[in-house]
């Protein structure tokens, strides 16, 4: 049982502000197993309370999970003044505030958590749990064996930056076009970490997509721009992949 004030209870499923859902409770506009609710402070049992908001149930959700094809130009953010953010295409969304687990670069695509289990998203993100990141990228390049093996020692990035050793398998490379495709997994989420590991080694990505973080894995069936709630068993897979 989870006892939680009425007008935190409506503004957290995005009835409204905490001041707007006050005067909707004066005008008599929610009610609370099918009674007129009074008081703005009356506790209200999130797993019994029918509680209703011109007529329409308001069912409470503590988190929520979403799996986002990220597309690109969009924005990791949850708020931006010149681009789409990624919580804009979140349009089922019912918590006011969901954010993004991690950043992709504004070109990057693919695999975003959406959610606001903050504990969740410190686990995934925290240095010290090393959770595994697979991309799979084209390289303006020729990727060989040599690189293969340079990634797995730790990769040199810069003068300040040598990368934990990474996973990178060649899928197919042409080179007469100079152009190799790759997955690469990484146990880390530096600043454009991905890119700078291939211009350490003359080389360029110019098309990147996350499939997996940790035990989650991109949905085939979303296409950029789509998402969808996780399942239980998702979610419970993710939370033990950090332990």
């Amino acid at each position: 049982m989870a006892l939680i004030r009425a007008d935190k209870y409506l503004a957290d499923m995005g009835v409204g502000t905490r001041s707007e859902v006050k005067e909707y409770i004066k005008k008599g506009r929610v009610t609370v197993n099918d009674t007129v609710m009074k008081m703005a402070d009356m506790k209200l049992d999130s797993d019994t309370d029918i509680v209703c908001f011109d007529g329409v149930p308001v069912s409470y959700m503590e988190y929520e999970y979403y799996m986002l094809n990220k597309p690109a130009g969009v924005v990791s953010a949850t708020e931006d003044k010149r681009y789409a953010t990624v919580l804009d295409l979140i349009a089922a969304k019912t918590r006011r505030d969901l954010f993004p687990v991690g950043r992709l670069d504004k070109d990057t695509q693919g695999l975003l958590l959406i959610t606001n289990d903050g504990e969740l998203a410190h686990e995934l993100l925290s240095p010290k749990k090393h959770v595994d990141k697979l991309y799979y990228a084209r390289i303006d390049g020729v990727v060989t064996q040599s690189h293969v093996e340079a990634f797995r020692a730790g990769l040199f990035v810069d003068e300040t930056f040598r990368a934990m050793p990474a996973n990178l398998t060649i899928l197919s490379v042409n080179e007469t076009e100079r152009m190799s495709e790759i997955e690469l997994t990484v146990r880390e989420g530096k600043f454009h970490q991905v890119k700078r590991m291939f211009e350490a080694c003359n080389m360029r990505v110019t098309f990147l997509k996350r499939l997996r973080m940790g035990a989650l894995l991109l949905d085939t069936t979303l296409k950029p721009g789509e998402y969808r709630m996780l399942t239980k068993d998702e979610i419970q897979r993710l939370k033990e992949c950090c332990h």
